[in-house]
């Protein structure tokens, strides 16, 4: 969004913008801020913090787009952290972004944003949607109750920002600002608040960090995080011990929790301001929403919905993405060409070709497969069909340990690791979100997708798609073993509740579903691109080094038994067999052929020799890198041929090779640790102590499953 003024007069404003989930918070900062964006990460975690800024009337206003959270009392990362940025850094001003058509809920978490002494300006979003369904907010009558200016606000068509912005200039000039203006819990519970409030105050360096009031409020409703804050206080230990008593006190005299008190007391206010300034109308006969929701969330069709509607978006996904995806492996092909022209012979055009090209190539060529599948997910998010399919896989993600909002994570792991790990950090409980992320990578993310369609077309011609198919299903089904096996041992403990919004079905709009989109792919892109590019560099150096020189004498002797098999041999045809075996040879003599065969003894068990050895310690890299290394180990690729018939070929005419051997490396590379990327996101999210133990987790698993395959197997005779 463009500048309206060249000058800055007036005090610049931090705004941190809050609310529930599904509020449309999104696009009201994408309305405020156009495309002055920047995208990273909370210091410590990975939670996306989306930064953006705009100057209007002389007044530069910084915004800040907090996680959608439902309360301060926080449970998930993305409340820790929306909750942390509110105390630690306290914006001049918190807009408070609220769905019109379900306000009440939306406003009790407006009324703990009151306690922290900051200035609240609340959006009534979607007003049109709640005015459609017969709502009618009287904002000002509802902003004069609270003490918070209410605008209404419709964040898709940008409607209300300039009133928006104007209750936030007053408010953070103290022109609307009223201080005293806020919940009243009862006499009986006020005076026990006052006695704590008295207390925390007491500490001004304490007090000046954490606002006495809310402090007092959390410690009524047992928040355990606001009782360790204590331990910074002067006299904690006191405060302690009266909020104890004070909350064994409710717990008495009303004889329920102190914390359903207090919530209590705030829906009863949020009741009587609502009853002061809403009025419902005849609600309409017909709901779209409650319409589409009888047939999608039917007990009976809603898996299979949610199962057709998965099939349909990889259908898609690859039936759109085949063609872009075949150019761009194709420019590649050909930077390489024209690298290789333009350039000597040597070890540098060797990196830059083999290591730079070939391997970062190899990963962006999936690139439009990505952005069409997040743009197909994206799309069902913003429709609001995601919460759907979280229900219905609820029930059977809860029989193996999972949640039901695992489901989101799990399907954007069929497109990449990395952005589906992250996903997961939405749970609420970490032992879930723990589970969530060590199964996620045995979904068969795209990577390996060329693994599984190298092998199935080289040795089942007949039936390539449905064994790629089956292998998708097997990962499936590794994943819900593997969280059922985890929650019966590691990480035992009781199921947490599952409880999540159902927002209305909405029309997702072109410019948010494209953010989105451009976030999740850039991310991709600059994740495994920069991860990739360095990996494939080491894998070029250690199938490089040390060289390789043969000798005369060896020279002569494939020259002679080339010769032998094939009279009359050209002498081109003699070159090309020399350079295939000095490079089968040089590939045996690096620091990589050398390690194949250190380990070919722990993959004999699957059938596995050095060159696969070699294969899967590339695919660390990335899975797709074991296509390219399995080209070089077999001597395919060479100027003038097919390189994917070529090496289909070569894997055909091995005598080692067979259908069973296929299927087994299939498996394997489905099941063992995934690339670099998602190991380093998964130690971002977890730490080093579970990157290890999934590490070595995902490596049993694949080892055991693969060995297990290829002994049955070969006792039937299939090898």
């Amino acid at each position: 969004m463009r500048d309206e003024t060249n000058s800055v007069s007036a005090r610049p404003l931090k705004i941190a913008l809050a609310g529930n989930p599904n509020a449309g918070k999104t696009t009201i900062f994408n309305a405020l801020t156009g495309a002055h964006h920047m995208v990273g990460n909370y210091p410590g975690v990975t939670v996306e913090k989306r930064e953006g800024s705009r100057v209007r009337n002389g007044r530069r206003y910084d915004f800040i787009d907090l996680p959608g959270i439902y309360s301060l009392t926080a449970y998930s990362i993305d409340e820790v952290v929306a909750r942390d940025f509110l105390l630690d850094h306290k914006p001049d001003v918190i807009v408070d972004v609220m769905d019109s058509t379900n306000l009440s809920r939306h406003l009790y978490l407006c009324l703990q944003f009151q306690e922290l002494g900051i200035p609240v300006v609340g959006a009534l979003n979607m007003s049109d949607e709640a005015e459609a369904k017969g709502i009618k907010i009287d904002e000002r009558a509802l902003g004069d109750v609270l003490g918070i200016p209410m605008v209404k606000t419709v964040g898709p068509r940008s409607a209300g920002m300039d009133r928006l912005l104007d209750a936030v200039d007053r408010i953070a000039d103290r022109v609307d600002a009223d201080p005293d203006k806020f919940i009243r819990y009862g006499s009986e519970i006020e005076d026990k608040l006052e006695r704590i409030e008295a207390g925390v105050a007491s500490d001004a360096a304490f007090a000046s960090r954490f606002p006495a009031r809310w402090l007092a409020v959390k410690l009524l409703e047992k928040d355990s995080h606001a009782f360790e804050k204590l331990a910074d206080h002067e006299d904690g230990a006191r405060i302690k011990a009266m909020a104890e008593e004070a909350t064994a006190w409710i717990d008495g005299h009303y004889g329920k929790d102190a914390e359903i008190v207090v919530s209590e007391q705030r829906y009863g206010y949020i009741r009587g301001a609502v009853k002061e300034s809403v009025t419902v109308g005849r609600k309409p006969d017909f709901s779209l929403t409650e319409a589409i929701d009888k047939l999608v969330m039917d007990r009976f069709l809603a898996l299979p919905i949610f199962v057709g509607v998965l099939w349909s978006v990889f259908q898609i996904t690859f039936a759109l993405g085949g063609y872009p995806m075949e150019w761009l492996e194709s420019m590649f092909g050909w930077l390489g060409g024209v690298v290789s022209a333009s350039m000597p012979e040597g070890l540098l055009r060797s990196m830059i070709v083999d290591g730079v090209i070939g391997g970062v190539g190899g990963v962006f060529s999936f690139v439009p497969l990505i952005i069409i599948l997040f743009f197909l997910l994206s799309l069902l998010e913003d429709i609001g069909y995601m919460s759907r399919a979280a229900f219905a896989t609820d029930k059977i993600l809860h029989t193996f340990g999972l949640h039901g909002q695992s489901v989101f994570p799990m399907m954007l792991g069929f497109g990449c690791s990395v952005p589906a790990i992250m996903a997961a950090r939405t749970l609420k409980s970490p032992r879930d979100r723990i589970v969530t992320i060590l199964v996620i990578p045995f979904m068969s993310c795209g990577a390996k997708l060329p693994v599984h369609v190298l092998l199935a077309a080289a040795f089942f011609p007949e039936n390539a798609a449905n064994m790629v198919l089956l292998v998708y299903a097997i990962g499936v089904a590794l994943a819900l073993g593997s969280a059922w096996l985890l929650k019966k041992t590691v990480l035992r403990g009781d199921a947490t509740p599952f409880v999540m919004e159902l927002p209305p079905y909405r029309s997702p709009t072109l410019s948010g579903v494209l953010w989105h989109v451009w976030e999740k792919s850039w991310h991709y892109i600059q994740k495994a691109g920069t991860i990739i590019l360095a990996s494939s560099i080491l894998i070029w150096a250690i199938t490089t080094f040390p060289a390789y020189e043969p000798s005369a004498a060896e020279v002569r002797i494939v020259q002679e038994g080339y010769l032998d098999e094939h009279p009359g041999a050209t002498d081109d045809e003699i070159a090309v067999r020399l350079e295939a075996v000095v490079a089968e040879r040089a590939l045996g003599h690096s620091v990589a052929g050398s390690l194949g065969k250190f380990i070919e003894p722990v993959f004999r068990p699957l059938g596995f020799d050095w060159k696969l050895g070699v294969a899967t310690i590339t695919g660390f890299a990335a899975k797709e890198v074991v296509v390219s290394t399995l080209g070089v180990l077999y001597s395919v690729g060479t100027e003038g041929s097919d390189e994917s018939e070529g090496l289909r070929e070569a894997l055909r005419n091995d005598p080692n090779w067979s259908p069973l051997l296929a299927f087994v490396m299939m498996i394997f590379t489905l099941a063992i640790p995934p690339c670099f990327a998602a190991l380093a996101t998964i130690r971002a999210e977890l730490g080093w102590k579970w990157l290890g133990f999934a590490f070595a987790f995902m490596m049993a698993v694949g080892w055991a499953l693969g060995a297990a395959i290829f002994q049955v197997g070969s006792l039937a005779g299939l090898a």
